[in-house]
């Protein structure tokens, strides 16, 4: 049976079940051009995290987080070239989930099939949220209102009631809502509107939804070319520049003020940009020529989409102190306000483009998703009906209506922070596999009119790359692997944060035991000396609780030792790939994508990695109680 787990498809197997035939009559339509893909990859790409998420990367990294795109920049380049490799062989839909089959075997494929869900479907529910947000605003810009509890989730005002929130809007939505049943009536009603839409146009056909995706990205790249220019005149003209170095909390200016670990505390918000370039491949089999165009259309989409972050993120962090941006959503719109640059008609101009931004996000995310489903049903591991293409729109229907549901229905009862926490890990881990999957296929001739991931011999390159990033990591920080595998500050800190929660003590006491318990530690780490001295001066014992809190919950020993034990495995994986690379002659490209994926996974929480262990669990019972047995590999 093990041995039946890792049973791999041939490449001509799966072009032959693809329907790579250009005009195959039961097939998909194959209309779209170089230029439609790369419009999609923009469209998925230049959305959500643009408009919404890179509020929170900037309030955690500062001005340093352009750093931290450039590195995301630079994974996603080397996995967008490992993709193009597979498309150029394997110009079919399914994406990484096809891919897998053909190089790591059916378990693995499987999981990157499960996991792909949580990057559309449920990444989609996170857009949804955002697109009705921006839409709820813009039509009170209009003096259009819409109740709270019509625009807002259950969950979210259900926590903003039990968290003490002061958020007005969700506090309303509670207090406010009908109650039937016992039951408060509370849903967001745009987002279950726009994804019933978004799901009919899909379902209508590629052509419809090409040209709707074509008309947004062009508005889109119009008005955020404008907020560049716009933004970052004012940023000169008014003297804003020394905001790119705004001072630390010991009052040192630095582009990265709360240090690289501020920087990589964005990684999920960041790299939740980028998802979705990958979209583009699942359209293998609606693109004129694949071989040629979908490799293209990635490399461009993700290069124009680097730059255009980069220089949105110098624009913000330059009009605005990144401090100012905590809890902000709407991060575009903010820097026009009053309080800020002040330009009324502008902070109007990207209320509308966002509600458009992230209308082609969804388009994309929901054209993914059934064809993946569809290539997966193709195989056996899901039931025949999701295979079933429309005889007039030439659209997965079945699919494309489940993937409506599975969208639509969360919205009821979920939240945006809870489907946050899904999203970008799983896509991390799907480019991991991607890459490392162009490692273990034999290398082709070269074919005009095809893309060729050029072969460079790592033999020595990556072994000396690895050698001079621990070399480099040390020469940055004495002590770092020393560091990393110390856990004492984290028992220290969960020490302390025991002590904090004491409600039936009173205030007095409680700051007792915090100094007689950092006394008692003898600390020599300068963060705990820092906090020791902060609450001996502090002249109430409230203030020596609320110092104690700031601390802990600015060293949550939890998260702290979450990242520890992941950089320890980055690293323990870097040399045994680099020893591997001098026995297999591996090629370099494919290894630094691995590399820098891996690298960006450590950035990851711990709860990000149990939503995403659970949901693996979740897939492989349903592998094995369907998949498995219907394999068309089976027998």
């Amino acid at each position: 049976m093990s041995n039946s787990l890792f049973r791999t498809k041939k490449v001509e197997n799966i072009l032959a079940e693809g329907g790579d035939d250009s005009h195959g009559g039961s097939g998909l339509k194959r209309v779209l051009t170089v230029r439609d893909l790369t419009f999609f990859g923009i469209a998925a790409i230049l959305g959500a995290g643009s408009f919404s998420s890179l509020g929170y990367a900037v309030f955690h990294g500062g001005p340093g987080v352009v750093s931290l795109f450039i590195i995301t920049g630079i994974a996603c380049a080397f996995t967008a070239l490992c993709y193009s490799e597979f498309a150029s062989r394997i110009p079919v839909a399914g994406s990484a989930y096809t891919y897998a089959y053909a190089s790591f075997g059916e378990l693995f494929a499987w999981v990157i099939g499960w996991a792909l869900i949580m990057e559309y479907s449920i990444g989609n529910i996170y857009v949804a949220y955002s697109w009705s947000d921006y839409f709820t605003s813009l039509m009170g810009k209009m003096h259009v209102h819409i109740p709270e509890y019509l625009c807002t989730s259950y969950m979210e005002a259900k926590h903003a009631v039990e968290g003490g929130s002061t958020n007005a809007d969700e506090l309303a939505a509670w207090n406010n809502a009908p109650v039937i049943g016992g039951l408060r009536m509370i849903l967001d009603l745009p987002a279950l509107v726009i994804n019933f839409l978004i799901t009919y146009l899909v379902y209508r056909g590629i052509k419809e939804s090409r040209n709707f995706s074509n008309v947004m990205v062009i508005l889109k790249i119009a008005v955020v070319a404008l907020i560049i220019i716009v933004g970052g005149y004012l940023v000169f003209s008014h003297g804003l520049t020394p905001n790119w170095t705004p001072p630390n909390d010991e009052g040192v200016k630095s582009f990265m003020p709360n240090g690289f670990s501020g920087v990589m505390m964005a990684v999920a918000s960041v790299f939740f940009a980028y998802i979705g370039f990958d979209a583009v491949s699942v359209l293998a089999e609606e693109s004129k020529n694949p071989q040629r165009d979908l490799p293209r259309g990635m490399i461009l989409s993700l290069v124009i989409c680097t730059i255009i972050y980069i220089l949105l993120t110098l624009v913000l962090t330059g009009a605005v102190n990144y401090r100012a941006f905590d809890g902000v959503g709407d991060p575009l719109a903010f820097i026009f306000e009053p309080q800020n640059l002040n330009v009324g008609w502008m902070q109007f101009l990207v209320a509308v483009v966002a509600v458009v931004a992230m209308t082609s996000v969804l388009l994309v995310f929901q054209m993914g998703q059934p064809r993946i489903w569809m290539s997966m049903s193709r195989d056996g591991l899901l039931p025949p009906v999701f295979q079933k293409i429309h005889p007039k729109f030439k659209t997965p229907s079945f699919a494309t209506i489940i993937t409506g549901l599975v969208v639509g229905v969360p919205i009821l009862f979920t939240d945006k922070t809870f489907v946050l926490d899904f999203t970008s890990i799983a896509t991390l881990f799907a480019f991991v596999l991607v890459c490392g999957g162009v490692l273990l296929i034999p290398r082709k001739e070269k074919l005009g009119g095809r893309f060729h991931l050029p072969y460079i011999n790592a033999k020595i390159i990556f072994p000396l790359i690895v050698a001079g990033a621990i070399a480099f990591a040390m020469y940055l920080s004495k002590g770092y692997f020393g560091h990393m595998t110390d856990f004492s500050f984290e028992r220290k800190t969960e020490a302390l944060q025991k002590i904090i929660p004491a409600k039936n003590i009173d205030t007095v006491t409680v700051a007792a035991s915090i100094e007689q318990h950092l006394v008692s530690t003898n600390d020599t780490d300068s963060a705990f000396i820092k906090l020791t001295k902060a609450v001996r001066e502090s002249s109430t014992a409230a203030e020596k609780v609320k110092l104690a809190a700031g601390f802990i919950s600015d060293n949550d020993p939890t998260q702290s030792r979450t990242a520890k034990i992941s950089l320890i495995i980055f690293w323990l994986a870097m040399v045994l790939l680099a020893l591997f690379t001098v026995i297999k002659n591996y090629s370099l490209i494919p290894l630094m994508g691995v590399s820098t994926c891996l690298y960006l996974l450590t950035g990851m929480t711990l709860s990000n990695w149990l939503w995403f262990g659970a949901w693996l669990l979740i897939g492989l019972v349903v592998y094995f109680l369907y998949g498995y047995k219907k394999s068309k590999l089976a027998g």
